[in-house]
């Protein structure tokens, strides 16, 4: 059985439509974010860095955090042409982070307009997000439905 959103992109997304997740960001997980991106930012792997910034302690790499809506994009074969971050607040390890990312506008095209909030624990925004991109196509979700039929194999999360 296919994940919600993945079912939903197939019988067809539309304006309104919302998908809520979440995820726990650890410390290794920033690490290798870190070493995959370059960004050693010290407020990332030095307590005295870090709070010298105004932080408890350390913090995630805000595009991991971010990453969140790689998520939604794969599932829904959102085909993203634009994001636009704001960081309010920082995300510290090992907190949860629920993303809420709403359909806002879809055109014929296909091309389509969402926004996304990252809340943590405590209900705080920490991040929104505006996105542009294209959405699947009919075709297109006959595809995904094939691939669907098929176990989805090359999905990790199915």
């Amino acid at each position: 059985m296919p994940i919600p959103m993945r079912q939903k992109a197939i019988e067809s997304l539309k304006a309104g439509d919302t998908f809520t997740f979440s995820r726990t960001f650890k410390k290794e997980e920033t690490e290798r974010f870190g070493d995959m991106t370059r960004d050693y930012n010290p407020v990332h792997y030095d307590d005295r860095w870090s709070r010298s910034k105004g932080f408890d302690r350390l913090i995630c790499h805000g595009l991991l955090v971010g990453s969140m809506l790689c998520e939604f994009g794969g599932q829904v074969g959102w085909l993203a042409t634009g994001m636009n971050f704001k960081f309010i607040k920082p995300v510290y390890f090992d907190e949860t982070i629920t993303c809420t990312i709403k359909i806002t506008k879809i055109e014929t095209s296909g091309k389509a307009e969402a926004e996304a909030f990252f809340f943590n624990p405590s209900g705080e925004k920490v991040c929104s997000c505006l996105l542009t991109g294209r959405l699947p196509r009919p075709h297109e979700r006959i595809i995904l439905a094939q691939m669907v039929a098929e176990g989805d194999p090359t999905n990790k999360l199915s």
